[in-house]
């Protein structure tokens, strides 16, 4: 069966997180602490924390199922309410 959907957009948690992300720029140039900076950027998402990876699988096996054979163009953000949709 055919799909067509635009896309499953996640919120990349990998830019926060990790040797190079937001969170250790941030700590260096302010000297807080990087877990402290990431836990505050989650705390500011309407969940309060970063989507997992596997929420995002989920997502992206539901669209490609036949659950969904009528979606058609239609873009699926999941970023736990980072980007305001109203």
């Amino acid at each position: 069966m055919d799909h067509s959907v635009g896309a499953a957009i996640p919120h990349r948690a990998d830019l926060w997180l990790g040797d190079h992300g937001v969170a250790q720029t941030v700590s260096h140039a302010t000297g807080a602490k990087p877990e402290d900076i990431a836990n505050q950027a989650a705390h500011d998402v309407v969940t309060g924390r970063f989507s997992r990876p596997e929420e995002v699988a989920d997502l992206v096996l539901l669209l490609a199922s036949d659950r969904t054979a009528n979606v058609t163009g239609a873009d699926f953000r999941i970023d736990g309410g980072l980007v305001p949709t109203w």
